[in-house]
Formats: structure tokens, sequence, C-alpha cells
């Protein structure tokens, strides 16, 4: 891995680490409570980042994914629907299991490829035309998982009050 990679990957990693953080001992019922008038909740929000780095480093960066550790087409959050919150009927473990070992594979991704590798699959949302390479898509993730880390800092503040949580 080179240091431009190196570097990427940690600043991913720590926001990632963030996320985890923040939701660290979290009874069942707060991870699951929707806090903002869209619904989404926290558990809801952990899975859609699970989804998100199999989207981006498998089906994009790679043109396939491995398979689902659950049925699709069950109607949960990942038969994505951009106007329905994010939510999960999936134990919490499960859950938490799938964002973890969707991390590792990314980071395999990570650790095998050129940042300058060209993508293999497709994602036609407005806005990521410039994710063009492993690089912009390791940028784009940063993003992603930060903006989402700060959504849940806010929803851990306003669900029991705890603040100050993440990178110390």
């Amino acid at each position: 891995m080179t240091s431009e990679a190196e570097a990427l990957r940690i600043f991913l990693d720590a926001q990632r680490w963030t996320v985890l953080q923040i939701l660290e001992e979290l009874d069942e019922k707060l991870l699951r409570t929707p806090i903002v008038p869209s619904g989404w909740t926290p558990l809801g929000l952990v899975e859609h980042l699970g989804y998100a780095e199999r989207h981006w480093f498998q089906e994009v960066a790679l043109g396939c994914a491995d398979p689902l550790p659950w049925p699709s087409g069950d109607g949960d959050v990942g038969d994505y629907d951009e106007d329905a919150p994010l939510v999960s009927a999936r134990p919490t473990e499960a859950v938490f299991a799938f964002y973890r070992d969707q991390i590792e594979r990314s980071n395999e991704v990570l650790n095998s490829a050129a940042l300058d590798s060209a993508l293999r699959g497709t994602h036609d949302l407005a806005g990521t035309e410039d994710v063009v390479n492993l690089r912009t898509l390791v940028l784009h993730m940063i993003e992603e998982t930060a903006r989402h880390a700060g959504h849940l800092d806010v929803a851990r503040e306003l669900l029991d009050g705890r603040t100050g949580l993440g990178p110390r």
C-alpha cells in the first residue's frame, strides 16, 4: 500500500471507528428509536453504512459483490428506497457484524488495488460523477461516513445526552 493509500485508509478508518464509538453502549431500544422527522434510526444508519461499503468497494470498484448475509427483497433497508427512512428489523448484532464485515472487505479491495484503478462497476446517483477511480471512491466514502458520523453524534446527544463520543 502506498503512503497515499495508507493515509486515505487511516482517515476512512477514523470515521468508521467514530461511528462505532458514538453508538457504543447505546441500548437496544435507543438504537431503534427514530429521532428526526424522516424516521431513520441509529441502527438503520449503521446498516446503511454497511450497504454503502459493499456498494462502493464491491459493486462499483470490483463490478460485483459477495452475497448478502440475509435474503434480499425482504423490504428492509437493503431494498433501497430514497423516500423510506433508514431503519432495520434485523438483530442488532447482525447489523454491527455486517458493517464490520463490509469494512474488512472494503479494506481488502483498498489494499489490493492501485488508487488510480478504473472502476469496474457503475453508480449513477447525481453528485457522484467525480467518483472515477479507487482514489476518488475512497474520498467519497470518507465524506459519506463522516457525514453520517455527524448525524449519529447529534442523535446520541438527543437520545441520552452523551456528547464527546468518538476520537479523543
